[in-house]
C-alpha cells in the first residue's frame, strides 16, 4: 500500500492529462481530482467542509467534463478572490444540471466557498450563497482594486 496514493494521482494524469496538475494550472500541493469522489473518504470529507467554507468570487478560466453519465461531473477551473485579499487558482469538482452546465463560459464570475485553513486549491459552487452578501464581497473586492 506504500505509495498507493501517488500511482494514483501518476495514473489519473496519464489516463486525463487534461486533469494533470500542470494542465489545471496548480502546484504540487493539489491532491489531485478523484476518479470517483462518491467512493473517496478524503473527497466526502472535503465537500462536506467546503459546503460551510468562506465565501469568495471566482473567475471561471476553463472547465473540464469528467463524465457526463447521469449529470455531468465537470471540473472548473476558477481565479478566486477573497475578502481578504488572497488570490489563488480554484478548483471544484461539479455535478451540473444540463442548464447549468450550458450557462458556463470563461470569464463569467461565480460564488464559491473555499476552506482558509486548508488552502489546498479546492473550491465549491456556493449555489445557496445570499445574493445581497454575494454583491457585498464584490463591492469589498472591487474597492481593494480601486486603491
Amino acid at each position: 500500500m506504500f505509495g498507493w496514493k501517488k500511482n494514483l494521482d501518476d495514473l489519473m494524469a496519464q489516463l486525463r492529462p487534461d486533469l494533470s496538475r500542470e494542465s489545471l494550472g496548480v502546484g504540487p500541493g493539489f491532491p489531485g481530482v478523484a476518479p470517483n469522489p462518491l467512493l473517496s473518504r478524503d473527497a466526502w470529507k472535503r465537500n462536506a467542509e467546503l459546503r460551510t467554507g468562506v465565501l469568495a468570487l471566482g473567475v471561471l478560466v476553463d472547465w473540464r467534463e469528467v463524465s457526463s453519465d447521469g449529470s455531468p461531473r465537470v471540473v472548473l477551473m476558477f481565479d478566486v478572490e477573497t475578502a481578504d485579499g488572497l488570490s489563488f487558482r480554484g478548483i471544484a469538482d461539479e455535478n451540473l444540471t444540463i442548464t447549468e452546465l450550458t450557462r458556463l463560459a470563461p470569464g463569467r464570475t461565480l460564488p464559491v466557498r473555499y476552506r482558509p485553513a486548508v488552502m489546498d486549491h479546492y473550491v465549491a459552487l456556493a449555489r445557496d450563497a445570499d445574493p445581497a452578501h454575494v454583491r457585498q464581497l464584490a463591492d469589498v473586492i472591487a474597492s481593494r482594486k480601486r486603491t
